[in-house]
């Protein structure tokens, strides 16, 4: 496993659990040894872990999308040898995907792009795998990806940058339903009724057509703070979405909420908004992802 932040920890944890024998290394020191301290054997270097690999290395990345992952693939690249498999489970693009698999495939380098949903939560109780790559290199790992993931969580979808395509599409709809949720809150925050947030996101993840985990995480983050005063209504933007509505454009594919989901990113970067802090609310909830505080 390279990458032991939030996600690479908690899938290297779930592998352990599941009887798989994993070596991890990151950059950051107190990323090793935090894991090491849970029980799984690190290496200070990418070099040195994989010279701790039986010969059939299975190297699993969850390393940020862009530099972090070329470098990375590039570094593989020229340590691995024929038959190894690379598995991308990080959000990168599903084109450089495409372009990575070709380069490795190149070498005889088997890679999957491996598209990772259910948060942190997930990544060590149960994730939604979405694969793509050769079917046989997906069907060796099958009971790999099958002890990683929720029961019917994980799906083989094709060849190499299927899985990432469909986890970008995936992160643009969650764009859209929390936008929605959020914009439904805020309705309620200025509207003449004085409601208990935590009580409507409970009652309303009770029966309603619109419950969900997001829900769920809704009703924690008011029960917390129910005006949500402690954060900024920042909603930082990892990508997908962005790339959701670029491909969407491209095949001439209509995606408003989504697009206009993504406009309330950016929208959220220069001033507060109450929508902007159930959004950044949510995201800490199911993916541990940072928030700033209020001074």
């Amino acid at each position: 496993m390279i990458g032991l932040g939030k996600m690479g920890a908690n899938l290297a944890l779930n592998m352990q659990r599941e009887g798989f024998r994993v070596v991890g290394t990151d950059l950051n020191e107190a990323c090793r040894q935090t894991i090491q301290a849970q029980g799984i054997e690190t290496a200070d270097s990418l070099t040195s872990l994989l010279a701790t690999l039986p010969q059939q290395k299975i190297v699993w990345m969850m390393v940020p999308a862009g530099e972090p992952t070329e470098a990375t693939c590039q570094t593989l690249l020229n340590e691995l040898s024929e038959d190894d498999i690379v598995i991308d489970g990080g959000n990168s693009n599903y084109k450089e995907s495409q372009l990575r698999a070709a380069r490795f495939a190149e070498k005889g380098i088997h890679f999957l792009d491996v598209g990772t949903s259910g948060g942190t939560s997930g990544a060590n109780q149960g994730a939604c795998l979405m694969i793509g790559g050769e079917q046989a290199i997906f069907e060796q790992l099958a009971p790999l990806f099958k002890a990683l993931a929720v029961d019917e969580g994980f799906i083989y979808t094709g060849p190499a940058g299927s899985g990432h395509f469909l986890k970008m599409v995936h992160n643009g709809v969650e764009y859209g339903m929390m936008q929605a949720i959020a914009e439904g809150f805020e309705v309620l925050e200025g509207g003449p009724f004085d409601y208990d947030l935590a009580e409507v996101a409970n009652v309303w993840n009770h029966g309603s057509v619109i419950r969900s985990w997001l829900m769920e995480l809704a009703h924690e983050a008011f029960v917390e703070d129910p005006k949500l005063e402690a954060i900024k209504g920042v909603m930082h933007s990892s990508g997908e979405g962005k790339w959701t509505v670029e491909t969407a454009l491209d095949y001439q594919i209509p995606t408003p909420v989504i697009a206009l989901s993504l406009m309330m990113r950016y929208r959220s970067m220069y001033d507060d908004t109450f929508t902007g802090k159930v959004v950044a609310a949510l995201r800490n909830g199911f993916g541990g992802h940072a928030i700033e505080k209020n001074d």
